[in-house]
């Protein structure tokens, strides 16, 4: 349909209530069958080709509007299938996402009423609601009530502000003398943020990790002593709650005892692992994480929302808001009694984030995320405890929560390259049948293939699927292996 009934009025950007409702129902329509077909797509979409695609896809601005149906019917029939398909039960890549549907409605809500969020006098309640969540958020994380902190588009913002955050009380104006340390596991955007922070890159150390890819408290130790002779100042450590490469939890109470005696700011990367604090029972995994000064959270991974929310927690809430509060005269007088956006982030003008987590949970209750997360570990400690007995397979990194990690082996496979090879084709091969796709990951000289349970439509179903065709596969590529 076009966007007027009026055409000759060509400033009228409006559309009638009944065009309106058509057009929503046009776009359900097509959501709720994209929905009701996942399991039957593959896990992978088509991406042969995609470069002559893209290219086709150029176009000069258009001058003239479009029918509805005209743009949608590509975009669901053609352009979507062919991309990741992240929402897919059997999408066991990277760290799965899932897209929970409330939370699209509430960002449907949010982008429709279009109100304005970033200072508290402008949507009181809206605002109110937001900060309900940031607080369950602390909440969950036993964090304490000093806590303050800010939703972001994703992790990597959400470093970029408690670096930004440590870096102001304890370095003041003297950046160039500070030090960052993080392990050769941490998650790259680390080192991004510290350099827009202005840490340059030579003040960021990689320290050792272990056999089990944690952070060796001792190497720590030793470079920040290092670092103090050298008349240097450390002043923030980064331990992780679940790498993105083999899941590994670094010991965060030891980092925590030594950030304490050393008068460092200890931040925990939880992007993907500190939604399992939520449920009491797999607290113990994550000792050490209520101890931290600040906390990266990824809604869109551990509470299944869409992508592009991240958050931050910092334990002085007074030290995020000295970072970033600030006035000018076209705004109201900051005030103290209630949760302000702008004056806990870098924002002023922002979308309604917050509106995703309150729905979804209002709507489905804490009990049955904690239900969905506890199954998620479940789910991968038993596939990797049958993946293991898989002839060929030497499992590298056990789940400490729901990723681990792997390679094959055989005496087919007489040199590392060749076990490389061998394992990035088992990836492959499982991931074309398309009812699961897997990634793996670099780490040092080795590949290792990857399983990361963390989707809300993972069930066992699809697990089994997984280390069935483990079997199968590890069979074909070393069997291939023998005859050459």
């Amino acid at each position: 349909m076009s966007h007027s009934e009026h055409p000759f009025d060509a400033a009228d950007l409006d559309f009638s209530p009944a065009q309106m409702a058509s057009m929503g129902e046009d776009v359900l329509r097509r959501i709720v069958a994209h929905l009701q077909a996942l399991p039957e797509t593959p896990s992978r979409g088509t991406l042969e080709g995609c470069a002559d695609l893209c290219r086709s896809l150029r176009e000069p601005t258009p001058e003239q509007g479009a029918e509805l149906d005209a743009l949608l019917s590509p975009l669901f029939e053609e352009w979507i299938p062919r991309s990741f398909n992240t929402p897919h039960p059997g999408y066991l890549a990277y760290i799965p996402g899932g897209g929970l549907y409330p939370a699209a409605l509430a960002d449907f809500i949010s982008a429709t009423t279009n109100r304005y969020t970033g200072i508290w006098d402008a949507a009181p309640a809206l605002v109110q609601l937001e900060a309900n969540t940031l607080d369950w958020l602390r909440d969950w994380m036993q964090f304490p009530d000093t806590t303050r902190g800010l939703y972001t588009t994703g992790g990597s913002m959400a470093m970029f502000n408690a670096i930004a955050c440590a870096r102001e009380k304890l370095l003041g104006h003297n950046i160039r003398s500070g030090t960052l340390y993080v392990s050769t596991q941490s998650h790259h955007c680390i080192e991004k943020a510290a350099k827009l922070a202005g840490i340059a890159h030579d003040r960021v150390r990689e320290i050792d990790v272990d056999a089990h890819y944690r952070m060796r408290v001792d190497v720590l130790q030793q470079q920040i002593a290092a670092d103090r002779a050298a008349g240097l100042k450390p002043f923030m450590v980064f331990s992780t709650a679940g790498t993105t490469n083999t899941g590994a939890v670094d010991p965060m109470d030891a980092v925590a005892n030594l950030c304490a005696r050393e008068g460092i700011w200890h931040h925990v990367d939880g992007a993907y692992g500190a939604f399992f604090h939520m449920v009491p029972e797999l607290r113990p995994l994550l000792a050490g994480l209520a101890r931290a000064d600040s906390l990266t959270l990824d809604p869109h991974k551990g509470l299944f929302m869409p992508y592009g929310i991240g958050a931050l927690l910092v334990r002085d809430g007074e030290a995020l808001r000295a970072l970033h509060s600030s006035t000018a005269g076209y705004l109201p007088d900051n005030q103290s009694e209630f949760y302000d956006p702008a004056q806990y982030g870098p924002n002023l003008s922002r979308g309604f984030p917050g509106l995703r987590v309150w729905l979804s949970v209002k709507l489905l209750g804490a009990a049955r995320f904690r239900a969905a997360l506890a199954e998620k570990r479940t789910l991968a400690v038993e596939a990797a405890e049958k993946i293991a007995q898989i002839p060929g397979i030497v499992m590298d990194a056990e789940p400490q929560l729901s990723l681990f990690a792997f390679h094959l082996q055989s005496s087919a496979l007489t040199t590392l390259d060749a076990q490389n090879a061998a394992t990035r084709a088992l990836m492959e091969r499982i991931t074309r049948r398309g009812k699961v796709m897997l990634t793996g990951a670099q780490v040092g000289e080795r590949f290792l293939g990857r399983v990361c349970v963390l989707s809300f439509r993972t069930r066992r179903e699809e697990m089994d699927i997984c280390v069935q065709q483990m079997a199968e596969e590890a069979a074909a590529v070393l069997a291939e292996a023998a005859a050459k």
